[in-house]
């Protein structure tokens, strides 16, 4: 069975991530948080770096409960920063932290992240291979740079997008490839 070219069929992770999660629309706010957590984390790093680091970042980040992690005091982020478990980077962990700030304050705001992210799709959901950024994620990446966030860049921004199905992005001779949804 052929797969994307950039999964690595070596690591069943991987594989399992590409064939069952990977641009599978997940609306869920605590999944929505997760993946913009493990996001910014991938900044300068590969994919599968943080995927293989998933569970052990769950365990760190109290299971990704937002109301926890806006609560990290500098004891918390320093315990993180000695988890040799996880990609111990003091500004990606900090920037976490004031990330998920930004992303309780548009929940509040919005009833819920998705309902932010719907007012820039308007509720359309995209199939498109070979690029790493488009108008949605600059305009996304840009909004959330607007209100504080960090390693939200446009690139960033689209991985997410495609990680959380609103970018649908299989390549043309991988076995889950669909020209529309």
């Amino acid at each position: 069975m052929k797969r994307c070219k950039w999964c690595n069929l070596e690591n069943p992770l991987y594989v399992e991530y590409h064939d069952r999660e990977w641009g599978v629309p997940n609306f869920d706010d605590k999944y929505l948080f997760e993946m913009l957590i493990l996001e910014s984390f991938q900044a300068g790093l590969s994919w599968e770096c943080v995927l293989n680091k998933r569970e052990d970042f769950r365990i760190a980040y109290d299971n990704f409960d937002i109301d926890k992690v806006i609560n990290y005091d500098e004891d918390k982020i320093n315990e993180l920063l000695s988890n040799e478990k996880i990609i111990r980077n003091k500004l990606k962990i900090n920037i976490s932290v004031g990330n998920a700030k930004i992303f309780k304050n548009i929940q509040k705001e919005y009833g819920s992240f998705y309902n932010y992210l719907i007012t820039f799709t308007k509720d359309k959901l995209l199939c498109e291979v070979d690029k790493v950024t488009n108008d949605l994620s600059d305009a996304i990446s840009k909004d959330l740079i607007k209100r504080g966030m960090k390693f939200v860049g446009s690139t960033i921004i689209y991985s997410y997008l495609q990680a959380t199905g609103f970018i649908y992005s299989h390549e043309k001779d991988c076995f889950m490839y669909k020209e529309k949804l």
